[in-house]
């Protein structure tokens, strides 16, 4: 028998709604979580290369500045401005060069940068005087500026945003904190079995393979369209960090009160005023105002300030307790971090786990108090006790609390650059960058001058435990500040959540 059609077409078989639902079709399976390739496997190893040699130049010619003060005759007085030229051109620049990326190319500003880091270590490594190694230290300072947003703006463009992003973002934080370690104590021991010289030098080959392996395996990343230098937005924000880096310093060797650290940083207030006003008012502002009005951008850049800013700063403090109340050898004194950058690299390592499980703002906050309370344990240390006993507390404080800074700053990243497109990668890379290079080249003037306002500027064993105490508890308390900041002004949003939710905030 044959069926018979009806003329508006056959007629629909009848089925019951179960033989509906087993007829439907399956829903897609999830697609498999996404996995490093062979070229990002280089690309990663490039950018983390770069970036730690870049967090080594901030710390290795610490310990070598009495042996280059020798070297080259600077008086006493001028061996800041070895690590002062090079804070001020890193710290200025960072956001001047962020959008210059965006403008011709992030891959050729990084190449260039890391070109340029090579030519001036050459130079202040054959340095012959006082003046020829500051030049070397400020164009060092201008390529760090230049390569670090560059280098930042290529991970996040490069791996998709996800665990992938976490995961290089995690790395690149951890080599990146115990590149600071790693140079203390690089620079001693280069100091102390081959020369000062070799400070510089050692950037030289590394900055020679990087050039030449970057432009393979690395691809370009610009924005499509490409924005106009907004020149009176950067050069506000420019001037204005320079005058605030040179009044934290000027108050950290001379008081709060010396005339320079006052006309510094009100100079520098004011023009970040001034910068603020301008990009409000420009077409196509350097830092959109809308960009800052995301909670993730503004209060993510405040914690990363305060975040480099106390670990860095502590390893200044425990520099001192370490030389003055123990009586410690610069490379000894170098050598007893070496715990603390093992607990960057753990706390790198886990972070992006810990974030996939929790939120960044749980990292944020559990990182934070982990390291408050290591931080506070330093106050237990007294001038008086033996350097087994010192060390008994101070290795395992140092351990836990880099594992907890490492957390903050993990989180901070992702914090900072999630739920942004590529397209404004640069700008919040840029931020980052900015924030980092500020909070690295801050926080220790601020200690310093914490220590010598509770010293009264007394040089006795006695007198710099007081202040070293001093200072420490100011940390802690920095440290608790920036997770206040965490719990009062970010969402609780896992990072997948973020950049459907930030475009709303």
């Amino acid at each position: 028998m044959t069926a018979v059609s009806s003329p508006r077409g056959p007629a629909p078989a009848a089925t019951s709604p179960r033989a509906a639902v087993l007829a439907a079709p399956a829903p897609p399976a999830p697609p498999a979580p996404p996995r490093l390739t062979g070229r990002l496997r280089l690309v990663l190893a490039v950018l983390l290369v770069a970036q730690f040699m870049l967090a080594v130049d901030f710390s290795i010619l610490n310990v070598a500045l009495p042996a280059i003060g020798d070297g080259l005759g600077f008086p006493l007085s001028g061996l800041q401005w070895v690590a002062t030229s090079f804070a001020l051109a890193a710290a200025g620049f960072t956001l001047f060069f962020g959008r210059i990326g965006d403008l011709v190319g992030r891959k050729r500003i990084f190449v260039g940068s890391l070109a340029l880091l090579g030519a001036s270590s050459l130079v202040g490594g054959l340095a012959t005087s006082p003046e020829t190694l500051l030049a070397a230290r400020v164009a060092q300072g201008l390529a760090t500026a230049a390569a670090t947003p560059a280098g930042l703006s290529l991970l996040t463009t490069s791996f998709p945003q996800g665990p992938l992003r976490q995961k290089a973002l995690g790395i690149n934080g951890a080599l990146m904190s115990a590149g600071f370690t790693a140079g203390a104590v690089l620079g001693g021991v280069l100091t102390d079995l081959l020369s000062w010289r070799w400070a510089f030098f050692v950037n030289v080959p590394v900055a020679l393979v990087v050039v030449a392996v970057a432009p393979v395996v690395i691809r370009e990343s610009r924005p499509a369209v490409r924005p106009r230098l907004d020149l009176p937005g950067a050069l506000t924000v420019t001037l204005g960090l320079l005058g605030l880096v040179l009044g934290m310093t000027q108050a950290g060797e001379h008081g709060w009160t010396d005339p320079r650290a006052v006309v510094g940083l009100a100079a520098g207030a004011l023009l970040l005023v001034a910068f603020v006003l301008v990009e409000a008012r420009v077409p196509e502002p350097l830092v959109p105002l809308r960009v800052l009005r995301r909670r993730n951008v503004a209060w993510g850049n405040v914690i990363g300030v305060i975040a480099f800013a106390t670990e860095t700063s502590l390893v200044y403090l425990l520099t001192l307790y370490l030389q003055r109340a123990l009586d410690f050898t610069p490379l000894a004194a170098g050598l007893s971090f070496g715990v603390l950058g093992a607990g960057t690299v753990l706390g790198g390592l886990a972070a992006p786990r810990v974030i996939a499980r929790t939120s960044t703002r749980a990292a944020l906050v559990a990182g934070g108090v982990v390291q408050a309370v290591a931080t506070a344990a330093l106050l237990l240390l007294g001038a008086g006790t033996g350097a087994a006993a010192s060390l008994a507390l101070l290795l395992p404080a140092t351990f836990v609390g880099g594992v907890g800074n490492m957390l903050v700053i993990v989180g901070f990243m992702v914090t900072a650059t999630n739920g942004l497109p590529d397209t404004e990668q640069g700008l919040a890379t840029g931020l980052a960058s900015m924030s980092q290079q500020v909070g690295i080249t801050l926080g220790t003037p601020i200690m310093s001058a914490v220590v010598t306002a509770a010293s009264a500027g007394a040089a006795t064993v006695a007198a710099v435990q007081h202040g070293v105490a001093v200072a420490v508890a100011v940390n802690a308390g920095l440290v608790l500040l920036g997770v206040a900041v965490a719990v009062m002004f970010l969402r609780p949003r896992r990072p997948g959540d973020v950049a459907a939710g930030e475009a709303a905030a």
